[in-house]
């Protein structure tokens, strides 16, 4: 979880304090009760001055914000992050900006102008989502990130086949495919990759692999 205003980046603290803002930008705009950011970052064994904690990072989190330190709203016992439309852009929007045309461009025919939004928001993960941050909310909300990522590389790689890039595709699916073998989805993608590559064993020999699986 990182943070810039124009190229500078700033410093958001612990990975704590940063899980924090997470579990605040993640509810996009919606308040969060004390207790909810206490489960959220700390599960079924918060420390016994945890309020206190929270509120100390709250007060650190605004200092990093500078001069948007008001979009930090504390109301009903808890906090909310707002921002208004030109003052900040977070990532995981974009991402969905981006996936939503993709599919509109799909429906209207246009596949290149496709693939080249699914990459757009394909490329706005860097590693792992919410990597360093404990807690159940960061770690619920990074497996969904990450199956959210295979969903839009399995939609991309499909536009893929569809355009006639297999080579290209088929090597992307064989790594892939070793990643996450139960992946059935992946495994068609690349059946049909080798196959349409003139690669009919290999394709076989991937379905073998998958029934036996």
């Amino acid at each position: 979880v990182r943070a810039w205003r124009g190229t500078d980046s700033l410093a958001m603290g612990t990975p704590q304090q940063r899980a924090m803002l997470a579990a605040l930008l993640l509810r996009n705009g919606r308040t969060a009760t004390a207790q909810e950011l206490v489960d959220a970052l700390w599960g079924e064994e918060p420390p016994t001055a945890a309020l206190q904690t929270l509120r100390t990072y709250a007060s650190r989190i605004r200092k990093a914000l500078g001069d948007q330190s008001h979009l930090l709203v504390s109301e009903a016992g808890g906090y909310a992050l707002r921002f208004g439309d030109d003052e900040a852009e977070l990532d995981v929007d974009l991402a969905a900006a981006h996936a939503a045309a993709a599919e509109q461009a799909a429906a209207a025919g246009d596949l290149e102008g496709a693939r080249r939004r699914y990459n757009e928001a394909l490329a706005l993960w860097d590693g792992e989502p919410l990597a360093g941050l404990s807690g159940p909310y960061a770690e619920g909300h990074r497996n969904r990130l990450n199956e959210w990522r295979l969903v839009l590389l399995e939609h991309r790689l499909d536009l893929d086949l569809r355009v006639g890039a297999h080579a290209d595709a088929g090597h992307e699916l064989t790594a892939l495919s070793a990643d996450h073998p139960l992946r059935e989805r992946l495994r068609e993608l690349l059946m049909i990759a080798l196959y349409r590559s003139g690669r009919q064993a290999e394709a076989l020999a991937v379905y073998a692999d998958t029934r036996r699986l």
